[in-house]
């Protein structure tokens, strides 16, 4: 009985080896520039869905318009002025990588469709499209497969349907799950979506589930494990109205872009911008003494202050690039049914402020030989994104980060760059890319703490707590 506590610890401590990220460890080391274009064969107004290829390069959708998707390569990250950036090199021209199918996925819908994320995985392209304003809750499907090659015709597959809940929780990001958590949380890929249009039919906040890409075209639907999502009737980082105070962790102008899962760590980082402010729905206004008063002659509409968008719709000025942090250890918690879904919380959540631009993510990929993230940063060079480039830095566990009983995963590399990222002071406002927007403007602050009870200090796993419990119990038992 002695030995017990040493025995429990012993097993616990690949777990808790892993290390969780914190805002130091995502190191800036600088950015690059998107080549230009010419009309909808351009990444204005785009730059979303990014996904990082095992040769080094990037696919990423160009202009929002017709949702065309393209391949760059991945210059030297730089530092400096917007002049002084190195420039990809296009490398496949921006072709429809769904070849006229993006319909499919909901064909009674007339709104305009959207991919919500790519990515390369067992040779493949694997890419998701959501309908941008589905008030029927019409759409049945949204994951498709096709070859790397853009110039391939006719081996688009799909779309498939994802797990038992609406397309509209999964049909965005994408990201590959490291081998040594696969087991643990589901399947080797994951995919989510969240805060769109028609709030009821979609995740309020981050979603995320796991999924097999191999199974797609052979199972209908492919199953999928939830492990975080956030229905209407569990609003647990709050709801879309609010209640009139800030809420950064979510509000009506929050969105999520992209999610990764750093090698070597307990760590899954989503990625996206939201709201700082007071949430309000009404005309946009530059003027502060008209925020909450009666537009004349619109009844029932009032004024917004938000000097970074004037439109009638939602606003939540400052705005901020946002971090939503979770312990995967919880999300493993979910698998094994130990938690619902919904009773997961980001162990921290933090604004970034990235030089050069505006504060709007348009999507966020990971590669695990460099252990680097790469956001898109909308509107950064003119219409055009940039690319910023962050390294992970904290040093991965030996394991590399493996829950209890899991393989081994290679380590990630750990050294740092050109320095941490520091709480937003004044950044810069994002809304939704839509057909004829404008670039967004500048404003943000920092948000570390909000409504939901986030905290901004990693904690430790609660199995690997319960576990030191026992062992101090059994001690004072001897």
């Amino acid at each position: 009985m002695r030995a017990l506590p040493l025995v429990i610890l012993l097993v616990a401590a690949p777990a808790a080896a892993a290390p969780l990220l914190t805002q130091s460890d995502l190191v800036h080391q600088g950015a690059f520039r998107l080549p230009a274009g010419s009309g909808t064969k351009s990444f204005d107004y785009g730059g979303t869905a990014i996904a990082v290829s095992a040769k080094g390069t990037l696919y990423l959708v160009g202009h929002d318009w017709d949702q065309l998707s393209a391949e760059v390569s991945i210059p030297a990250p730089k530092t400096g002025s917007l002049a002084s950036l190195s420039t990809a090199t296009l490398l496949q021209p921006f072709a429809d990588a769904l070849e006229g199918k993006i319909g499919s996925i909901n064909p009674s819908d007339p709104n305009s469709k959207k991919i919500g994320g790519q990515l390369v995985l067992g040779g493949q392209l694997i890419v998701s499209a959501y309908s941008y304003y589905d008030a029927a809750g019409s759409q049945s499907a949204s994951h498709f497969t096709r070859p790397l090659d853009l110039a391939t015709k006719g081996q688009v597959k799909g779309p498939f349907k994802v797990g038992s809940l609406g397309p509209r929780y999964l049909a965005g990001y994408l990201a590959a799950v490291p081998a040594a958590w696969q087991a643990a949380l589901g399947g080797p890929a994951l995919t989510g979506q969240c805060c769109l249009a028609i709030i009821s039919t979609t995740s309020l906040g981050p979603a995320v589930f796991a999924f097999d890409p191999a199974k797609l075209g052979a199972a209908s639907p492919v199953p999928a494990t939830p492990l975080v999502y956030y229905p209407s009737d569990h609003p647990t980082l709050g709801t879309w109205e609010g209640n009139g105070a800030p809420n950064p962790v979510y509000n009506m102008k929050t969105s999520v872009r992209g999610v990764v899962l750093p090698e070597g760590t307990r760590s899954l980082l989503f990625f996206g911008t939201t709201g700082t402010g007071k949430p309000c729905y009404g005309a946009g206004t530059s003027n502060a003494s008209l925020d909450g008063k009666p537009v004349p002659g619109e009844p029932g509409v009032i004024y917004c202050y938000d000097p970074d968008d004037s439109s009638k719709g939602t606003h939540a000025y400052p705005y901020a690039s946002y971090v939503w942090a979770y312990d995967l250890d919880e999300l493993a918690q979910v698998k094994s049914g130990a938690k619902q879904p919904w009773q997961v919380k980001p162990y921290a959540t933090f604004s970034l402020s990235l030089p050069l631009g505006t504060s709007s993510i348009e999507g966020a990929a990971y590669d695990p030989a460099t252990a680097r993230i790469y956001l898109s940063q909308g509107f950064a060079d003119g219409d055009r994104p940039l690319i910023q480039v962050l390294k992970v830095a904290a040093s991965p566990a030996p394991d590399g980060g493996a829950p209890r009983d899991s393989s081994t995963a290679r380590d990630a590399a750990s050294d740092r760059g050109a320095g941490d990222l520091a709480p937003r002071e004044a950044g810069s406002a994002g809304r939704e890319a839509s057909s004829g927007d404008a670039p967004r403007g500048d404003a943000g602050q920092a948000a570390t703490s909000d409504g939901c009870g986030c905290s901004a200090t990693p904690t430790a796993p609660s199995s690997l707590l319960a576990l030191l419990a026992l062992a101090g119990l059994l001690r004072r038992r001897r």
